[in-house]
């Protein structure tokens, strides 16, 4: 057996007095592609931003690719990361927004390729054509040289997703990428993320309401309830087959 990707470890967080996640244990292989179901407030978001280094957890560790991500070693201590040993394991690790978080005073194209230049060195030749490379397989090769303000929200997103592909990621996260979309645009999105899980061999972690698609692409699915993972397993065993009052009231939902 290989080493999962990613760990979590008896991991809590804490806003406050609020407690959000109380005590998360959680493996993600190599090219798994695990989706996070759940009320508003379960902790789902709080999952995916610790592991782009957007939130701290409160105790316990993640470790990503056998390192430990808020954690390093110092004088034969463990203490506190500092900036660049997170931003060396950040480095893996693409996430597309729910909310697009494109540059709008650039270009589609120079959108794409301003992380892999300034954040990894990369020769601006190599990166614009992989970018160019990355706009076309999202559908938006023709549009290399528009604005984010010309775009619908449908293609900002596709943008977004090419943006992460670019940095050639280990491990991609998508925070209810769909949730801010017309309904009529989600369609456009959720191919493209069945592309990418389909044909590379990343691991994704999908927050996602969209049970169908997860049932789809998912090979484990996890059902967050109140901070804690009350229901986990291949996505026909927690969407189709449970038996969790609490998934099926939740599931209930989404299948009126």
């Amino acid at each position: 057996m290989t080493e999962p990707i990613v760990k979590f470890q008896d991991v809590h967080k804490s806003f406050g007095d609020t407690q959000v996640l109380k005590g998360i244990n959680l493996d993600i292989n190599s090219a798994e592609k695990v989706a996070v179901i759940g009320p508003s407030g379960s902790g789902k978001t709080t999952i995916i931003r610790m592991l782009m280094t957007l939130e701290e957890p409160t105790s316990g560790d993640i470790i990503v690719g056998g390192t430990n991500l808020w954690k390093m070693e110092k004088k034969g201590q463990m203490v506190r990361a500092n900036e660049k040993h997170l931003r060396e394991i950040r480095g893996d690790i693409g996430m597309v927004f729910q909310h697009f978080n494109l540059f709008p005073h650039m270009t589609i194209l120079e959108n794409c390729m301003t992380a892999p230049i300034h954040v990894k060195k990369e020769a601006k030749e190599e990166v614009r054509d992989r970018s160019i490379q990355m706009l076309d397989r999202v559908g938006l090769g023709d549009k290399l040289n528009n604005y984010p303000s010309q775009l619908s929200g449908g293609q900002k997103q596709r943008v977004a997703m090419a943006r992460a592909l670019v940095m050639r990621p280990k491990i991609m996260l998508f925070d209810e990428v769909t949730s801010a979309l017309d309904p009529e645009l989600v369609g456009e999105v959720l191919e493209v993320i069945r592309d990418i899980a389909k044909n590379d061999d990343m691991a994704m972690v999908l927050v996602t309401h969209e049970m169908d698609f997860a049932l789809d692409i998912a090979d484990k699915v996890l059902f967050l309830d109140e901070g804690v993972i009350a229901e986990q397993g291949t996505a026909s065993q927690v969407i189709e087959h449970s038996t969790n009052e609490r998934l099926q009231e939740f599931l209930h939902r989404f299948r009126k």
